[in-house]
């Protein structure tokens, strides 16, 4: 009997990488292969790339010599973001013998013969002006919850940004396809679905191929609302200048969403925001969380902020601290800015130095700590309902609320991938919420 040959897969960055991984995993699985953990030893390895943070670059070198650990005969493949953006880069990497880009990564199983190591690593990559195709993806099977991709490419012109050099135009599934996918989600038995894309509030933005919107946001919002079977769908990052107060107000009313939000902000001063050609000013921030707020009192709102691009003085840096310590949002991801090639920002007078982005991005940490805090404080003596995930963590299963208050309890195998009614009781010293059990089912 043939021997079936093991892949192996490593993402790195965001839940649309995650969702576009599991979907080419599967496409391995349909040519006989057995999918196996990263840790074990593999015919070959496929890793997902990200080019948004300095970090995820190195990481790439770290990941490509944990996998020669491992087996260094094995077949490496470089695909994703970074692959697209820096091919001769990835290919340079001592052990990698495949790089496909933007549009050839789905197509991977085609570029690969008997996984015979190349003396260089082998290009396959597009200009991404033809990245103009959609392939639908959703994660399943690697986690309790599941990302489902509705949106890829941006039009938008963020002069940090090289997702757009990475992934190409804003186009969108067609919403029949997203609910087919939304209801095969629901029958594996999975619980909670987290809507993925590049910049999913312009959504039905080339769908059927067509550069103008053949739907909307709340359109989807509302058509996925009514799928049977999903009982919690999950917003995941949005533009502030595309959720629209009828989103916010449908999902105040909605039988499945949840009430939580995270919207970037990357500045708080005006000034900055224009350098960064964001298309909105901060009053329409202030809007859209007061909004949530009068609606959905007990919402989570999360925010992605950058500290120290070029120009950013200590005025515009206390500007963006006050504005976020008076606003009511629940926790900050910081990212440190970082030069990337073939910005505008990369070209830009008025450098931070690195001491001064990492003395920034410490203080707005900080804050984040204090404002989750103040959020978690804020439901204690509530009743939520909390979906717990599958691992065992130092005797414990973690879950999050619908309002994402991550919560802890002692590990029972049984609880995982479940809804229970819980009760909120305190914050424990690690920062998690202890809860009691209202009607335990399991």
């Amino acid at each position: 009997m043939e021997n079936r040959k093991k892949v192996a897969f490593y993402t790195l960055g965001c839940k649309l990488n995650f969702s576009e991984t599991s979907t080419i995993a599967r496409s391995f699985q349909d040519e006989g292969f057995d999918r196996v953990d990263f840790e074990e030893v593999a015919d070959m390895y496929v890793i997902n790339t990200c080019s948004v943070t300095e970090n995820a670059d190195k990481q790439f070198k770290q990941v490509v010599r944990k996998a020669m650990k491992l087996n260094d005969k094995a077949f490496v493949a470089a695909i994703g973001c970074y692959a697209q953006l820096k091919p001769e880069e990835l290919a340079n990497v001592d052990g990698v013998d495949l790089v496909l880009g933007a549009t050839e990564k789905f197509k991977i199983t085609d570029y690969i013969n008997d996984l015979s190591k190349n003396d260089f690593g082998e290009i396959h990559s597009c200009e991404i002006a033809e990245a103009d195709f959609y392939v639908g993806s959703y994660s399943i099977g690697d986690r309790t919850r599941a990302f489902l991709k509705v949106q890829d490419g941006c039009d938008y012109k963020c002069t940090y940004c090289t997702i757009p050099l990475a992934r190409g135009i804003s186009r969108s599934d067609e919403l029949e396809n997203v609910l087919k996918n939304a209801k095969e989600i629901s029958e594996q038995g999975i619980k909670e679905i987290v809507l993925t894309g590049v910049n999913i509030g312009d959504y039905g933005k080339g769908e059927f191929g067509n550069k103008k919107h053949e739907h909307t946001f709340l359109e989807l919002v509302q058509e996925l609302d009514k799928v049977e079977g999903i009982e919690r769908l999950r917003i995941s990052s949005i533009e502030p200048n595309l959720l629209k107060n009828e989103t916010i107000e449908f999902v105040s009313k909605s039988r499945t969403f949840v009430p939580h939000f995270h919207i970037p902000l990357q500045s708080g001063s005006n000034e900055i925001l224009k350098l960064m050609k964001r298309r909105y000013l901060r009053e329409i921030y202030t809007e859209r969380v007061n909004k949530i707020r009068e609606v959905m009192p007990d919402a989570c709102i999360g925010v992605d902020v950058i500290v120290g691009f070029p120009g950013e003085t200590d005025e515009h840096f206390l500007e963006t601290y006050h504005f976020l310590n008076d606003l009511d949002i629940s926790y900050l991801h910081v990212f440190t800015y970082s030069e990337r090639d073939n910005t505008e920002a990369a070209v830009m007078e008025g450098i931070v130095p690195a001491n001064v982005r990492a003395k920034r991005s410490k203080m707005l940490r900080g804050l984040s700590v204090k404002k989750r805090r103040a959020f978690y404080e804020s439901q204690i003596g509530t009743n939520r309902t909390v979906l717990f995930e599958a691992e065992n963590k130092e005797g414990y299963i973690h879950g999050f609320t619908e309002n994402y208050v991550r919560v802890k309890t002692p590990w029972n195998p049984e609880l995982a991938n479940t809804l229970q009614e819980i009760h909120l009781t305190k914050i424990d010293e690690e920062g998690s919420v202890r809860m009691e059990f209202l009607n335990i089912e399991v």
